[in-house]
């Protein structure tokens, strides 16, 4: 871990150097993600389990699925499902994942890439590792990603983008030390390839042992960063952050009784460190989660469920 690598990361664009003058956000919470399964029955790490709701808008989940080395046999995956409200981003790391949904998008992902499924108003999709791969086994690390739509948005079409590792912006720290793979979103002036129905930043960094990243934050942006390896610390006060830890920044824009956000957030490594850091603004509006939809009431999640069992959030494309 990870596949997408570069020898010299000096060769890339930089992030600016850190400026003294420069705001940096404090942490607000440190939480380990409680482990669990998902699917058929594959172990995941639920990064945001922990953390108060009103820190995480608008982000509803976030799963580290793996790091698991399968024998012949035990590769699972999640079976046909539906889904409406959301987006659902799968960024796999290690291994192969193969999707396919009601709307005929799908494809295969693997080592860096990422698929980009907008649910909308409705539709059905599975994904899971390929036959060979279930056949042979194999390494499977990888994680999940949860991005709600504003009301006005979550009827909108279902949509599936593809994107493949290559794609991805690749950045360095401004001294080389950490290198950056920007996934989505606007980061120093480089846009990731992701498009986004809500305004966030998802990112993929690897920080050198003793090294640090300082990177600019927009300031209507929330800040996650979440351990998939590693160890080292996270913010201007130095907080240890070790694997299966997530860390809140504060700043959460103009929100009522929320503090104001900083411009940079940092984090430093003790051992090689891989982190998933995303931020996004806010939606702010009330949400309604159950199974797999996510909606503003209780009488859209009710909706919801009475359009699936009608069969009106898709059907399964024959074999």
């Amino acid at each position: 871990m990870p596949a997408v690598t570069v020898e010299n990361p000096l060769s890339l664009p930089r992030l600016p150097e850190p400026v003294a003058e420069v705001q940096g956000r404090k942490v607000l919470a440190v939480e380990t993600a409680p482990s669990g399964f998902e699917g058929e029955g594959f172990p995941v790490r639920r990064a945001l389990a922990a953390i108060k709701p009103e820190y995480l808008d608008p982000f509803v989940m976030m799963d580290q699925m793996g790091e698991v080395d399968y024998a012949a046999g035990e590769p699972k995956g999640t079976p046909w499902h539906p889904h409406r409200g959301f987006e659902t981003v799968t960024y796999m790391i290690d291994g192969v994942m193969e999707h396919l949904d009601s709307n005929g998008g799908g494809g295969t992902i693997t080592n860096g890439d990422t698929q980009w499924m907008t649910a909308g108003a409705g539709i059905l999709h599975k994904e899971a590792p390929p036959e060979w791969l279930v056949q042979q086994g194999g390494l499977f690390h990888g994680i999940q990603l949860w991005v709600n739509l504003p009301g006005a948005k979550k009827m909108i079409a279902p949509k599936y983008q593809d994107i493949g590792s290559s794609s991805v912006a690749l950045l360095s720290s401004h001294d080389g030390g950490a290198l950056v793979r920007l996934i989505a979103g606007d980061l120093a002036g480089n846009t990731g390839p992701g498009s986004t129905q809500t305004p966030i930043t998802l990112l993929h960094a690897t920080i050198s042992p003793g090294a640090r990243l300082t990177m600019p934050w927009r300031g209507d942006f929330n800040a996650l960063a979440y351990v998939l390896s590693g160890r080292g610390t996270v913010g201007t006060e130095r907080r240890p952050l070790v694997s299966g830890q997530l860390a809140v920044f504060d700043g959460f824009g103009n929100r009522p009784g929320l503090t104001t956000a900083g411009e940079t957030i940092t984090l430093s490594a003790k051992d090689t460190m891989e982190v998933i850091i995303l931020g996004g603004r806010p939606i702010g509006e009330p949400v309604a989660h159950y199974g797999p939809f996510v909606m503003n009431t209780r009488a859209e999640l009710v909706q919801a469920f009475e359009d699936y069992q009608a069969g009106r959030l898709g059907s399964i494309p024959a074999a």
